[in-house]
């Protein structure tokens, strides 16, 4: 797939935008709330410590912990109070691995210990917190926004930080299974960023080191590709963008994205099935499969092989 470039004329459109950005105190949160305020953005900002000087004499901040629904809630009611209106939100607070699923920790009775999720709650549960706020907020404004989500080069490959990289494949299939929810049946368009690897504190200094300077990027890097998806006048929907030291690529989308590919790899008749839902505005059925309504699979004929038929129908029609 080919690689694009991004431009500071990408970004006009988010003169005078409100935007609420979680995580927003350090690394690539701080990285984008600094470009939002150059390009001249209202920004809500949400962390569990107030951003450095002299963003914090700029930004309206609140302290939020994520996996706090009430706290989340405080803070969009905030935003929205204040401004009337909620354009866009980055969903970027999250924390490195706390669990392998390999531990062999045990209580007082030598019994095995559960797995922690702090992980878990903060980069994936705390980030649908964030969506879901998003879309409600967002969708009072006739003109809509959007909402971009920090995922994870580990989204689309394997790495072995169990829990991290079983939040970031979630947070993959977020974007997926908003995409046919949202724009253009409502005025709000949903996409991610995929970064490689990117000098913020998640990485350690030592793997840093081993990179070497041309081995990582600047968090700016990654900040331009957020504002791009807010302000971009092509209106992105359903992507995203892997970032690389001032190249960035669309994984998703386009001819050569892993929707596309996926589709031709397993041979299907359509590839609309992957695209976002349009084989369900022309299938009621699928429709009630997708919301696990039993009846309508206990009434085709022929059980699980009847239900395989009618997708088979669908996917022809």
């Amino acid at each position: 797939m080919a690689s694009f470039t991004i431009s500071d004329s990408d970004f006009a459109d988010i003169k005078d935008k409100v935007v609420i950005v979680t995580g927003a105190s350090s690394g690539i949160g701080l990285a984008t709330v600094k470009r939002l305020l150059t390009h001249g953005a209202k920004v809500y900002a949400a962390d569990l410590n107030p951003p450095p000087e002299p963003e914090a004499s700029r930004v309206s901040f609140l302290k939020v912990d994520v996996t706090s629904w009430a706290q989340q809630l405080a803070l969009f009611k905030a935003a929205f109070a204040e401004c009337r209106r909620v354009d866009h939100v980055f969903a970027n607070a999250g924390i490195n691995s706390t669990a392998l699923l390999t531990e062999d920790d045990v209580d007082e009775n030598g019994d095995l210990l559960p797995p922690k999720l702090n992980t878990i709650n903060v980069n994936l549960i705390g980030v649908m917190y964030t969506v879901k706020l998003g879309i409600y907020y967002i969708g009072k404004n006739v003109d809509g926004g959007s909402i971009v989500m920090t995922a994870s080069s580990s989204s689309v490959q394997r790495f072995t930080p169990t829990d991290y990289t079983t939040a970031k494949h979630g947070v993959l299939g977020l974007l997926r299974s908003l995409y046919g929810n949202l724009y253009p049946k409502v005025p709000i368009r949903i996409n991610a960023i995929a970064p490689s690897w990117t000098e913020t504190g998640i990485v350690p200094k030592k793997i840093i080191s081993l990179l070497g300077p041309d081995g990582f990027q600047s968090p700016d890097v990654v900040a331009r590709s957020v504002l791009y998806l807010f302000a971009s006048p092509t209106t992105p929907h359903g992507q995203l963008v892997y970032s690389d030291k001032g190249r960035f690529w669309d994984t998703e989308g386009g001819e050569e994205g892993l929707i596309k590919h996926f589709g031709r790899m397993l041979g299907l008749k359509k590839e609309e099935l992957l695209e976002g839902g349009k084989l369900v505005e022309r299938s009621g059925f699928l429709e009630d499969v997708g919301k696990g309504n039993v009846d309508s699979v206990e009434n085709v004929n022929g059980g699980v092989e009847g239900v395989k038929e009618k997708v088979d129908e669908n996917m022809e029609g």
